[in-house]
C-alpha cells in the first residue's frame, strides 16, 4: 500500500571513469544483449560475412579485368565478353555486399532497441527493490544518468559500434588472406606501416581516454549544478543570487570547455593521423609494386600461388598491383573505422559498468515470513499471518502495539544516532516526538518502517520482532505523511488513490474531506480531475500537504506516522484537520513529529529527545509539571533549533 514519500537529493554523478574491467564488462554486455536474440544474431553473422567477403572479393576482380585490358604476347586480343562478365560479377558482388550491410544493420538496430528496453525494465524493477541507503549515497542526477546517458551509449555500441567492429575485423581478415595470396612482398610492406600505425593509435588513444575521463567528470559537475539551480530558481531570485549563480556556472563551464578541448584534440587527431599513415602505406605499395613491375621481378612481386597458376607476366603483375592497391585501402579502412569508434567504446563500457554496478547492488532484504491479511481472521479486521513448520498458520490481531527496547542505531558504525532508546505505543495511543533538529525523531519512524536496521536492541510489533515481518507487509500497515510531500503526474483523484489503489471515488473524496482538502479541490478548474504536474507546481505547499494527508487517510492503515505533517498549513486549517484526524486516529496507533507543540498537547505520551536520547517522557500535563526541557520549549524559554 503506497504512502506519501519525499524524494532524495538532486544532482548528477557523472564520474566519467573508464571501465575497470573493460573485457569483462564487454563480455557480460554481449551475453546480456544477445542471449534473447540468438537466431537474429545468427543472421547478423551471416550477413556480416557476406558483406565483408563481398568487399574483399570485389577488389580481387580488378586483377583479371585489368589483365584482359593489357595486350601482351600472352594476351594478343582483348576479350570484351570476359571484361563484361567480370564487371557484371563485380557489380553483383558489391550489390550483394551492400544489401547484406543494410540487412545486418537493420537487425542490429532491432536487437539494440529490444536490449535497451529490457535493460531499462530490469533497472527500474531493481531500483524499486534497492534500500534507501542506495539513494542516500546516489543523487537524483546519478540515477537519471544511468537511464539516459549510460543507456544511450550502450544503444550506440550495440546498434553501430559492435556490428562495425565485427564487419571491420572480418574485412581485415579476408583482405589480409587475399593479400598474402596475391603478393607476400607487398603484404610485408603493408605490415611494416601497420605496426607503426598501431603504435601511434595506442599512444594517442590512451591520452584520449584519460582526457575523456576528465571531460565526463566536468560534464557531470555542470549538469548537477544546472539541475540544482533549476530546482532552486525561486530561492535564487528571492535572494538576488543570479550573479553568483552565473559566476559559478561560468567556472564549471570553463572547466568543461578546457577538459573537452583536451579530450577532443586527442580524439580528433587520431583520425587524420590514421588516414595519413594509410595514404603513406598506399604510396609505398604503389612505388614498390611499380618498381618490381618495371624491373621484371615477378618472382618477388607475385606470390607462389599466382605463379603456380601460370599468371606470371607483365599483364598479370599490373592487374595484381591494381587489386593490391584496392586491398591496401580496404586493409586500412577497418583500422580507421575502429579508431573512429574508440571513444564510443570507452563511453559505452564505462556506462555499462555503472549500470551493472546498480543492477548488482544487493536488493533490500525482504525480511521474515510473517505477512499481513485483511478479513481472513475476522471480517473487517487486520491480522498478522504467521506460518508454522507444519504448514498451518497462526493469526495474530494487528493492533498497533509497538515497542522499542534498548535500540541503538547509526547510519554508520562510527556515528551513533540513537542510544538505548526504549519506548512503547499501545494500540490507539498517540505518541509524539519533540526535540532539536538532528535529535533522532525522524530516525525512529524510519526504523519502524525498516528503512534501516538497528545495530542492537529490538523493535516488536504486536509481539512480533519486525525482522520476522516481510517488509512489504510491514509497510502496508503503516500510513506515512512526510514534511516534504511528493505528488505524481496525474489527477488529484489519482494522487489521493495512490494511498490505496482499490479505493473508490467516494472513499477518496471522504478522505479529502477529513483532511480538509475538499474545500480547495472543489474550486480547482476540473475539481478532482484536475491534472497535477511538476510535483504539484500548480498547487501551494499547504495544498500539496493536504493531499498527502488525504492519501494517508485513504490507506486506512492501522498505524500512522506524521512527520511534520501540518508544518505548511495555517493554524486555522490545522485545527480543522485535527478534528478530522481525531476521528481517523480512533483505534489507531499514531506517531507524531512536530515543532508546533500545540499539535501534540493531546498526545498520550510525549518523548523529548536530545542527541539521540530520550531525556523526558510523559503527557503534556506531566511534562509541564516537571518544568524541564519541554516546559522551557512550551513557555518559550527555550526554542527548538
Amino acid at each position: 500500500m503506497a504512502r506519501a514519500m519525499s524524494s532524495p537529493h538532486g544532482g548528477m554523478r557523472g564520474d566519467g571513469k573508464r571501465a575497470k574491467a573493460p573485457m569483462k564488462t564487454l563480455k557480460r554486455l554481449l551475453s546480456y544483449a544477445f542471449s534473447r536474440y540468438k537466431i537474429a544474431m545468427a543472421f547478423v553473422v551471416l550477413f556480416v560475412l557476406l558483406s565483408a567477403g563481398a568487399t574483399a572479393i570485389g577488389a580481387a576482380f580488378f586483377a583479371p579485368t585489368v589483365n584482359e585490358l593489357i595486350i601482351t604476347p600472352e594476351n594478343p586480343v582483348i576479350d570484351m565478353d570476359i571484361i563484361y562478365t567480370n564487371i557484371i560479377v563485380m557489380a553483383c558482388v558489391y550489390v550483394a555486399g551492400g544489401l547484406s550491410s543494410f540487412a545486418y544493420n537493420r537487425i542490429m538496430m532491432f536487437i539494440a532497441q529490444g536490449t535497451i528496453k529490457k535493460m531499462r525494465d530490469e533497472m527500474f524493477t531493481k531500483m524499486q527493490r534497492l534500500p534507501l541507503k542506495y539513494f542516500d549515497t546516489h543523487t537524483h542526477g546519478d540515477t537519471m544518468s544511468l537511464y539516459t546517458n549510460d543507456v544511450d551509449t550502450m544503444r550506440q555500441l550495440l546498434s553501430q559500434t559492435i556490428p562495425q567492429l565485427i564487419s571491420s575485423f572480418l574485412t581485415f581478415l579476408f583482405v589480409f588472406v587475399l593479400m598474402i595470396v596475391f603478393s607476400f612482398t607487398l603484404t610485408v610492406v603493408i605490415l611494416c606501416v601497420f605496426v607503426v600505425m598501431m603504435f601511434t593509435i595506442k599512444s594517442i588513444g590512451s591520452k584520449s581516454a584519460k582526457y575523456y575521463s576528465k571531460n565526463q567528470t566536468a560534464l557531470g559537475k555542470l549538469n548537477g549544478y544546472v539541475e540544482e539551480m533549476t530546482e532552486g530558481q525561486k530561492v535564487i531570485k528571492v535572494f538576488c543570487h543570479e550573479q553568483k549563480a552565473r559566476e559559478e556556472f561560468k567556472k564549471l563551464n570553463d572547466e568543461l570547455n578546457e577538459a573537452g578541448k583536451q579530450a577532443n584534440a586527442n580524439a580528433f587527431i587520431l583520425g587524420p593521423v590514421s588516414n595519413n599513415l594509410g595514404y603513406l602505406q598506399y604510396v609505398l605499395v604503389a612505388v614498390v609494386g611499380f618498381i618490381l613491375v618495371i624491373t621484371g621481378n615477378q618472382a618477388w612481386l607475385l606470390s607462389g600461388y599466382l605463379s603456380a597458376k601460370g599468371l606470371a607476366g607483365t599483364a598479370a603483375c599490373a592487374g595484381m598491383l591494381v587489386s593490391f592497391l584496392a586491398f591496401s585501402r580496404q586493409f586500412n579502412m577497418p583500422i580507421q573505422q575502429v579508431t573512429q569508434q574508440f571513444n564510443a567504446i570507452v563511453m559505452a563500457l564505462a556506462g555499462a559498468e555503472r549500470i551493472f554496478e546498480m543492477v548488482d547492488t544487493e536488493p533490500e532484504d525482504e525480511g521474515g515470513d510473517v505477512t499481513i491479511t485483511y478479513g481472513e481472521m475476522e471480517e473487517g479486521k487486520w491480522a498478522w499471518k504467521k506460518p508454522n513448520p507444519n504448514g498451518t498458520f497462526d493469526y495474530i490481531p494487528l493492533k498497533g502495539d509497538i515497542k522499542f527496547e534498548n535500540v541503538v542505531f547509526g547510519y554508520t558504525e562510527e556515528k551513533v544516532i540513537l542510544k538505548n532508546i526504549s519506548l512503547y505505543a499501545k494500540p490507539g495511543q498517540k505518541i509524539a516526538f519533540v526535540g532539536s533538529t538532528g535529535a533522532g525523531k525522524t530516525t525512529i519512524t524510519n526504523l519502524i518502517n525498516r528503512f534501516y536496521d538497528i545495530q542492537s536492541g529490538s523493535i516488536t510489533y504486536d509481539g512480533l520482532d519486525i525482522k520476522s515481518i516481510k517488509k512489504d507487509d510491514l509497510r502496508k500497515s503503516l500510513g506515512v505523511v512526510l514534511q516534504d510531500t511528493h505528488l505524481f503526474t496525474g489527477t488529484v483523484m489519482e494522487n489521493i488513490r495512490y494511498g490505496r489503489l482499490d479505493a473508490t471515488d467516494e472513499e477518496c473524496i471522504n478522505a479529502a474531506r477529513l483532511a480538509n482538502a475538499h474545500s480547495f479541490i472543489k474550486h480547482l478548474p476540473e475539481k478532482y480531475d484536475t491534472m497535477i504536474t511538476g510535483d504539484g507546481a500548480n498547487l501551494s505547499q499547504g495544498q500539496r500537504q493536504l493531499l498527502a494527508i488525504a492519501r494517508a487517510m485513504v490507506s486506512e492503515c492501522p498505524v500512522l506516522i506524521l512527520d511534520e505533517a501540518t508544518s505548511s498549513i495555517d493554524t486555522r486549517t490545522e485545527k480543522l484537520i485535527e478534528q478530522g484526524m481525531d476521528k481517523l486516529m480512533e483505534g489507531r496507533t499514531v506517531f507524531v513529529i512536530a515543532h508546533r507543540l500545540s499539535t501534540v498537547r493531546n498526545s498520550h505520551a510525549i518523548m523529548v529527545l536530545e542527541q539521540g536520547e530520550i531525556i523526558e517522557r510523559g503527557n503534556h500535563e506531566q511534562l509541564i509539571a516537571q518544568k524541564g526541557k519541554y516546559y522551557q520549549l512550551y513557555t518559550g524559554a527555550f526554542e527548538l533549533d
